[in-house]
């Protein structure tokens, strides 16, 4: 996707102090050079046409390049705050913000380099800015699955509008450990769109229906997991707390003291 798309205003209009400020952030992020990709609310009305009210915009960097952004914004003497150091911090103007995610805190889903190779390009506000890819668009919104939030929707329209440029190998790679997510938000997609199926590639399925298919023939795991936190700390607290279940990622020697004493 070579050509610049522009999202016009009659598609999102926010109220005049949070555009001003939207504009204010994009330009000088453009101007500071340091690479950014745009997410989020915007990046899906980009590439879908999809428009609904948000409280912010989205932007991706790598790890690096975010404290660089901060520091660049501290400069010129723009409030910044980093909200989780394991994935969030916030440009800020009172109550209004621009979130800079470096990473999804739960799936360890974190921006790298490589997600800037031939990242479409798109104008906001005026500005040229690169988007996150329609491969690592889906893969970042395939773990936010809570009671408060769900993303699947955003997985399903984009596998809709943008499957000729979504890289599938390229996203089962990312949901190598993940699979079974993958294959999740495929059915999802098959259902809520049964005339569409053949957008997903069918060597895909093949794939994940074979895996699932030799994973029925093995003993189920000895270890009591619950992957569910990888999704949702909160909606799922009781099951490490009460319920003996271990967290999807841990500490072998205390989980095998015997082993590893």
């Amino acid at each position: 996707m070579n050509k610049v798309t522009t999202l016009e205003k009659t598609l999102y209009e926010p109220p005049p102090r949070k555009e001003e400020f939207y504009t204010d952030v994009i330009e000088e992020l453009a101007k500071s050079e340091i690479p950014f990709l745009l997410s989020g609310t915007y990046a899906l009305a980009l590439y879908t046409g999809i428009v609904r009210p948000t409280k912010d915009v989205d932007v991706f960097a790598t790890a690096g390049d975010c404290l660089k952004i901060l520091a660049y914004f501290k400069e010129k003497g723009v409030d910044v705050e980093i909200v989780d150091d394991r994935w969030l911090a916030r440009i800020t103007r009172g109550e209004i913000f621009v979130d800079v995610i470096f990473n999804m805190p739960t799936a360890s889903t974190h921006v790298t380099e490589d997600w800037f190779d031939n990242s479409p390009r798109a104008k906001l506000f005026g500005t040229e800015v690169h988007l996150v890819p329609p491969t690592e668009f889906v893969w970042s919104k395939m773990f936010v699955q809570d009671r408060y939030r769900y993303d699947g929707a955003d997985v399903a329209h984009m596998i809709l509008k943008r499957h000729a440029e979504i890289d599938w190998r390229r996203l089962l790679n990312h949901m190598e450990l993940h699979w079974e997510v993958l294959l999740m938000h495929l059915l999802n997609f098959r259902y809520i769109y049964p005339s569409e199926r053949d957008s997903v590639p069918q060597w895909l399925f093949d794939e994940l229906l074979d895996r699932l298919k030799v994973q029925n023939s093995i003993p189920s795991p000895g270890m009591k997991v619950c992957r569910g936190r990888i999704f949702s700390p909160r909606d799922y607290r009781t099951d490490v707390e009460n319920w003996g279940f271990s967290e999807p990622v841990g500490n072998l020697e205390e989980q095998y003291p015997e082993q590893h004493g």
